[in-house]
């Protein structure tokens, strides 16, 4: 019996992606491909192979963010498929199925990482596609695109958490075969993060962003340093609604 979850990873490694973005294809004859990843031939030209025999196709993204979806169009366009998800121009609504001959794939509304970001339910497998919500490895991923981006992160992954899946498939890294783990591990982070930030607020009784992000990091390589300003900045927003 063909498996009903087949991934393939993208030639894009990196300090951010890990060792690339994951494409995951669900379903045979009905298929849906999720994030499709970055325009790279090669790999797109693998994709439309593992939907070459489909007869009903459509390309879902979690969120817009180039890594996951900036290649949705051009496979799209080699096999004829539908693209859905944020940024497409296709939005999808919370709690919407996509059908598929593996089983419905269910939409769920896990903004944090990014404003709009879906996670996608399997519960026929009892699998979870988290997008960038969950990595497959560490305990952390990037949190600070939005003002109110921590709160609602906390929220998507106890969301997720309700869901009791037995297997997540991140878009960067290998699946995580213990969910329930993988989503406190990477919850306790946040909220430990959270601690730091309160407490060198406390000390300084500054919100400089460079001093706290200094604080709570240390010395940066400037290619990261304003990712992990704007992770401070995004929980000194939280610290400030929550009172």
């Amino acid at each position: 019996m063909p498996a009903v979850v087949r991934s393939f990873r993208a030639d894009n490694p990196g300090r951010f992606t890990l060792d690339g973005t994951r494409s995951h294809v669900v379903g045979e004859r009905r298929a849906a491909v999720i994030d499709p990843g970055p325009v790279l031939e090669s790999h797109l030209g693998v994709l439309a192979e593992a939907v070459g025999d489909a007869r009903d196709i459509v390309v879902l993204v979690t969120h817009a963010h180039a890594d996951h979806a900036a290649g949705a169009e051009e496979l799209a366009r080699l096999t004829g498929a539908v693209v859905r998800g944020p940024g497409s121009g296709h939005d999808l609504r919370d709690g919407e199925a996509i059908a598929t001959d593996g089983g419905d794939l269910f939409a769920v509304w896990t903004p944090g990482h990014a404003r709009r970001h879906f996670c996608f339910h399997l519960p026929d497998e009892g699998a979870v596609f988290t997008g960038d919500l969950i990595l497959g490895e560490g305990d952390t991923t990037w949190v600070g695109e939005y003002p109110g981006g921590v709160a609602d992160y906390l929220a998507s992954l106890d969301r997720v958490d309700a869901l009791d899946a037995r297997v997540l498939y991140p878009g960067h890294g290998d699946p995580l075969l213990d969910p329930a783990d993988a989503i406190a591990r990477f919850r306790n982070h946040r909220l430990a993060r959270i601690d730091q930030v309160r407490h060198a607020l406390a000390e300084t009784g500054s919100a400089d962003l460079d001093l706290l992000t200094e604080r709570v990091y240390g010395e940066l390589p400037s290619e990261v340093h304003d990712m992990a300003a704007s992770g401070v900045g995004a929980i000194l927003d939280y610290l400030a609604s929550a009172g």
